[in-house]
């Protein structure tokens, strides 16, 4: 294993965007804009997901670590209508808040799925995607239901039910769903996790009882539209989708590829976040504007 441990965030930065408040990290100074969007376990953050491989990123690309909207430090709104045409919009206004003409995209499971409606719809922002553990379609090898595939909603309902949230829940929730050696997490990552579920608008959006994270979308006709290269880098043993999934969204999308990676489940980038970077720069390295 190439284990990094993770080390206490920065403190970040705000920016309006559209009428929300979006948390980011920035590091690196020169280079291409390379925006990094992470998943939607609880605790997640831009930090929690790429704080392991990101600096090894900023050596020579300008990236930001984002809290997408309802995480982290970023603004919690309730989301009306289809969800992923509303992070897509609001991620587009974030670029231009910043000042991001064109990026590459690194993002985890959530996160991937908003680049991923992000490059069919604003083409012109994207210059490439890197995809890990993301559901954007429901049909294929035990591709999740069109009512959201309950696995990730459940596991959330047990975090944050019976006794509430615990250091232990979250440890568990991770060695589970999101990690394939549990013995190799480090209690660092559990107790950021941990402590930023607890934050009240988190909790409150995870206990309640309508839809505050907006209506479900099928991205199957999206994907077609995809003109950026796009890797689908996936753990051998993600504990959602087998690689039988990303093959069949890698045939979806034009300049869709595909790697697999080995002793790793829905985290790779951060149970090996060397061998992570390795593969993601080298896709990267082949592309030219």
């Amino acid at each position: 294993m190439d284990l990094m441990t993770i080390q206490k965030p920065p403190e970040g930065a705000h920016a309006e965007a559209d009428g929300v408040t979006y948390h980011y990290i920035e590091l690196g100074t020169t280079g291409r804009p390379t925006v990094f969007l992470h998943g939607g376990g609880p605790g997640c953050t831009g930090w929690s997901d790429f704080g392991q491989v990101a600096p090894l990123f900023a050596e020579d690309r300008h990236c930001y670590l984002v809290d997408i909207l309802q995480y982290g430090k970023s603004a919690k709104p309730v989301i009306e209508g289809p969800m992923w045409d509303y992070h897509a919009a609001k991620t587009v206004a974030l670029l231009d808040t910043l000042g991001i003409e064109r990026a590459d995209f690194v993002c985890n499971s959530w996160g991937g799925t908003i680049a991923l409606n992000l490059a069919a719809k604003y083409p012109e922002r994207v210059r490439s995607l890197t995809i890990t553990g993301s559901m954007p379609v429901f049909h294929g090898p035990l591709a999740p239901l069109p009512e959201g595939g309950r696995r990730g909603r459940n596991a959330r309902d047990v975090y944050y039910g019976g006794t509430g949230p615990s250091w232990e829940k979250m440890r568990q929730l991770i060695a589970r769903l999101e990690w394939y050696d549990p013995d190799a997490i480090p209690d660092a990552t559990v107790t950021l996790r941990h402590e930023q579920s607890l934050d009240p608008e988190e909790t409150a959006l995870a206990g309640a009882s309508d839809n505050p994270r907006g209506d479900w979308q099928d991205l199957t006709a999206e994907l077609g539209a995809i003109q950026a290269p796009t890797l689908f880098l996936w753990g051998m043993y993600d504990a959602f989708l087998t690689p039988d999934y990303p093959l069949m969204l890698a045939r979806m999308v034009p300049k869709g590829n595909l790697h697999i990676m080995h002793h790793a489940s829905h985290h790779p980038q951060e149970e090996r976040p060397h061998a992570y970077y390795t593969a993601v720069t080298g896709f990267l390295n082949q592309q030219h504007d």
